[in-house]
């Protein structure tokens, strides 16, 4: 038995299958959330941070930033392992926004292969995953496309 640490990893490009589906954690969005993106971000938009101005609002309340929600789905994707040191980088991202997220919602996100692609000259080949983002109730708030570049299995593992 060897005494080598063997580093956690995702998948490959070629262990990615089309009509596989997963499920993500789920996560609660608090108002830190909201006041620490628009910080990192600069849009102070007064929709995500004002609550005087929203109870006047067709929202009614704050809203989280529809670019917060995607961080969230996309950092709750990586925490599934599945792009843990194979994922070579971010192709494309659509998205539909359909549902307004506030602060105390829980989201999680459905995932499912829809397409793979070789790209061997780029060490790997592209996955493309449909991605929902769902609220408590059921609500579908954000749904997409996330195509990524992920790495080949190196040669010693196809053996």
């Amino acid at each position: 038995m060897s005494d080598e640490v063997q580093a956690p990893r995702g998948l490959y490009f070629e262990e990615f299958e089309v009509g596989a589906k997963m499920r993500t954690r789920g996560r609660t969005i608090t108002e830190a959330d909201l006041v620490q993106f628009a910080a990192l971000t600069g849009d102070f938009n007064p929709m995500h941070t004002d609550a005087e101005y929203c109870k006047t609002s067709f929202m009614g309340q704050r809203v989280a930033h529809g670019m917060l929600t995607i961080s969230y789905a996309v950092g709750q994707a990586y925490q599934l392992g599945i792009l843990e040191r194979t994922v070579l980088g971010f192709r494309g991202l659509e998205m539909k926004f359909s549902a307004p997220v506030f602060i105390g919602d829980t989201i999680h996100v459905d995932i499912e292969v829809t397409n793979t692609k070789a790209a061997r000259r780029l060490g790997g080949g592209v996955v493309e995953l449909s991605i929902r983002i769902i609220k408590q109730d059921g609500a579908v708030v954000q749904k997409g496309t996330l195509t990524l570049l992920m790495a080949s299995k190196p040669e010693e593992e196809t053996a």
